[in-house]
């Protein structure tokens, strides 16, 4: 298989585990592999990245997974990463995801269990905190719901105005609208799954249709109807990553949908596995197929590359990330790996 797209990889990591920063890295075009190039370490913990388009360039943008949390902004259309002005803070506590929408960076906050709005500049700057909405709530696991815990924003249509926020602690994803003019955050709806679910991160179908949320407290994957007009989210069935009964250890982490939709992966730690899921014509029925090793320990981000013919799974824990061809069922098949200590996150360029 040849691989088309992005020729570079931006890696997050935990710096206070070990983690380089942001390590950059070449991709091979015939065969996915990896080859760290750089490193910039100018923020702590810059966790979870993000990619923004300004003045015509690309913007890598991260978080710092701190107590006083902020976000960095940086210009890669050279060789290295230059950073675009300092970190802002965003005025919410350890921010876990951010994502890009419209003139705003909008993140998740999960130790204050908020969401923050940036303006962004012309050159792709991010500003002060222009909106920070709360959430409230809690759920039935008093070690892990004891309150809000923000942990994705996702942009289900960039031209639009909605912001999907996943929050793990109150067992909900509320859908935020945000006013471009001023940059707040308004609760439009808020979505509530089964008690203790604790919903981590979801993927949207290409179609823009249906949405699926994964639990990190509950293995399983939650259908959703996305109505984009109306701004409304709503469960309509879920599928157990482990059918014939949860292994104790399952923390999944991260969702992916093949560019045709048809398949669904989903990373898990503690079984160090990726389940690999069937999804139908409708978008509505889901079927676990088979799971295969993750290539290291506690997959924290899985990633599809823009061909769509590989996998990569940043495993944090040991320190690497691995890459998987797929076959024509879907099939992750381990292809190679590269170091990368406290890997979180892998975004493509």
């Amino acid at each position: 298989m040849t691989s088309t797209g992005a020729q570079r990889a931006f890696i997050g990591s935990f710096t206070t585990s070990g983690g380089r920063g942001i390590v950059q890295a070449s991709v091979d075009p015939g065969t996915g592999a990896l080859t760290p190039t750089a490193a910039v370490a100018t923020v702590p913990n810059p966790s979870y990245l993000a990619l923004g388009r300004r003045d015509g360039g690309p913007v890598l943008y991260c978080v710092s997974e701190t107590a006083r949390g902020a976000v960095a902004a940086y210009d890669v259309a050279g060789s290295v990463p230059e950073p675009i002005g300092g970190p802002v803070p965003v005025e919410g506590a350890d921010p876990t995801h951010l994502a890009v929408l419209g003139d705003h960076l909008v993140t998740a906050n999960y130790g204050s269990g908020s969401v923050t709005a940036l303006p962004l500049a012309a050159d792709g700057a991010p500003g002060a905190a222009g909106g920070l909405l709360r959430n409230e709530g809690a759920g039935p696991n008093q070690e892990r719901q004891e309150g809000p815990h923000a942990h994705q924003v996702v942009v289900p249509d960039p031209a639009g105005r909605w912001v999907l926020n996943v929050d793990l602690g109150t067992d909900s994803v509320r859908v935020c609208e945000l006013d471009p003019a001023t940059g707040r955050l308004r609760l439009h709806s808020d979505v509530r799954l089964p008690p203790g679910t604790g919903p981590r991160h979801l993927v949207m179908h290409p179609r823009g249709t249906h949405a699926y949320v994964l639990g990190e407290l509950r293995p399983v994957v939650t259908v959703c109807r996305w109505d984009a007009a109306a701004g409304e989210l709503r469960p309509v069935g879920e599928c157990p990553l482990f059918p014939d009964g949860a292994d104790a250890r399952a923390q999944p982490s991260a969702p992916v949908i093949s560019l045709d939709g048809r398949r669904l992966w989903a990373a898990v730690r503690g079984t160090d596995t990726v389940v690999v899921l069937s999804v139908d014509g409708s978008g509505e029925r889901l079927e676990v197929l088979t799971s295969v090793p993750c290539g290291g320990n506690w997959p924290r981000d899985l990633v599809l590359h823009p061909s769509g013919g590989r996998l990569y799974a940043a495993n944090e824990r040991s320190g690497d990330v691995t890459w998987f061809d797929l076959d024509e069922e879907g099939v992750p098949r381990r292809a190679g790996a590269v170091e990368v200590p406290a890997a979180s996150s892998v975004l493509f360029v």
